[in-house]
């Protein structure tokens, strides 16, 4: 059975869509520690970061810094920090959060609600100032 990260890739789940190219896809999370929150997903299903293959997991990488270089430059934050956790959804993939401090990528039990019209504004802002 396919993972919801495979579902929202294959166009059977709606995602707040920030970058995608022919392997990788970068979206908002929907329960975000803060603004801008995104979690940046190989389209190939693999349930461990470290199990890709090396040119797959290169290019998770650097799609990523593409990613979190949009995000700062939409987002006001000091840094995008990166982080991999997630043992509910059998997909590798990485968060990226901008902080303003290290507990706002640290303190993932404080979840923010925004509503869909502010999920599609922020989306569409940070994949304009991706390159």
């Amino acid at each position: 059975m396919a993972s919801i990260f495979s579902k929202i890739v294959n166009g059977e789940i709606p995602a707040y869509k920030v970058a995608e190219d022919e392997h990788y896809f970068a979206f908002l999370d929907i329960f975000p520690v803060v603004k801008g929150h995104t979690l940046v997903i190989p389209k190939k299903e693999v349930d461990y970061l470290f199990d890709l293959d090396d040119e797959l997991y290169t290019g998770l990488q650097l799609f990523a810094k593409k990613v979190a270089k949009g995000i700062q430059k939409t987002i006001p934050c000091q840094k995008v920090g990166v982080m991999v956790l997630g043992l509910e959804v059998p997909h590798a993939h990485i968060h990226l959060v901008p902080m303003q401090t290290e507990a706002d990528l640290l303190n993932f039990s404080k979840k923010q609600k925004f509503s869909p019209e502010e999920f599609q504004e922020i989306a569409k802002l940070i994949a304009a100032n991706i390159d």
